[in-house]
């Protein structure tokens, strides 16, 4: 198990998920990439891990399921999943874009994805975690803010 910010995928159809596993690698060193093309599998695997936080790539129709149902199911354990998620599509349309801002979630992908937007979007939600961390390691009075904040 990694000891970084992985990444989940979570995509129907195996060559999605490893082609975007191929270009996530190739510039992601935070943490690791897993990919599921079963979202029960990927729900059980996402409810075991120790860590709360992950970036999810997740495609909007899963089998006969919503890939909204997915990050339903494990936000109680995630609970910034939806902000923390990338949604993919093959087909956009206005259903889908308002289901992504009724979520909270900001990044939509249309298939098929170009690399540097989906590098672009998988940067913006861990950057914000790269830069709480450094701030946290390097900002003692920073440090005791949050502290208190955990302690109220």
């Amino acid at each position: 198990m990694s000891n970084g910010l992985d990444i989940i995928i979570v995509d129907d159809d195996p060559a999605v998920c490893e082609s975007m596993a191929d270009i996530i690698t190739k510039f992601y060193s935070w943490g690791e990439v897993f990919v599921f093309s079963d979202d029960e599998e990927a729900a059980l695997y996402c409810m075991n891990r120790s860590a709360g936080i992950a970036v999810f790539i997740v495609d909007v129709f899963l089998k006969d399921k919503s890939g909204f149902l997915f990050l339903d199911a494990i936000s109680k354990k995630y609970q910034t999943a939806y902000e923390d998620s990338i949604i993919i599509t093959g087909y956009c349309n206005d259903d889908v874009i308002d289901m992504c801002v009724a979520a909270g979630i900001n990044h939509l992908l249309e298939k098929p994805i170009r690399p540097y937007v989906l590098q672009l979007a998988v940067r913006s939600i861990a950057s914000k975690y790269r830069i709480f961390a450094n701030r946290l390691i390097n900002d003692k009075a920073f440090l005791q803010e949050c502290s208190k904040l955990v302690g109220s």
